[in-house]
């Protein structure tokens, strides 16, 4: 068991966890620039396809793509100390902020800093979104899939799960008739 690779994937996700604000999908360039583009440890098209189950598994978005990126780099062990990692700072947090933000909830400056926090974080999603399309979204077939799921997403109350399912399966047909012609 490699303690320092533990260690690292540990304080990678810790690093992660205790900036990143507005959830999992604020994450997202982080673990572009971290993991992928920094440390190697996963491709751009593994980060997507973590992130994608992800979203249709039980529990936080962050927290399942961060296990994923541990399993994958040193076992069972890896995908606990990145889990353990990604949750530690947010728990802490919480704990802290939890005990005194009902006294400071009412101030104006509380209020205006965390609707500047949301608009940054609005801002960090779409960068991920751009990042995310440019290998995602590779042909005229993956370019229907997005349509038809943004559609969907945008008209619907469908499940994300549902739409994850789905576009997995029409990748698996539309894949095996271009093969087939070919």
């Amino acid at each position: 068991m490699d303690f320092r690779l533990l260690g690292e994937l540990f304080l990678t996700f810790a690093k992660m966890g205790a900036v990143t604000f507005g959830g999992g999908y604020a994450m997202l360039p982080m673990l572009q620039r971290e993991v992928v583009e920094r440390k190697k440890w996963v491709t751009e098209e593994e980060i997507a396809d973590y992130y994608a189950v992800g979203q249709c598994t039980p529990g936080i978005i962050a927290v399942n793509t961060a296990t994923f990126i541990g399993q994958k780099r040193a076992g069972i062990a890896g995908g606990i100390a990145a889990t353990l990692g990604v949750v530690f700072p947010s728990v802490v947090i919480i704990t802290a902020v939890a005990a005194v933000l009902s006294s400071f909830a009412e101030y104006p400056a509380v209020q205006h800093a965390f609707a500047g926090i949301r608009a940054c974080v609005c801002v960090l999603i779409a960068n991920a979104v751009v990042k995310l399309w440019k290998k995602a979204v590779a042909d005229r077939w993956a370019l229907a899939i997005f349509l038809l799921v943004a559609a969907g997403s945008l008209f619907t109350s469908v499940s994300p799960m549902v739409f994850v399912v789905a576009s997995a399966a029409a990748g698996v047909v539309i894949k095996n008739l271009e093969a087939k012609k070919a």
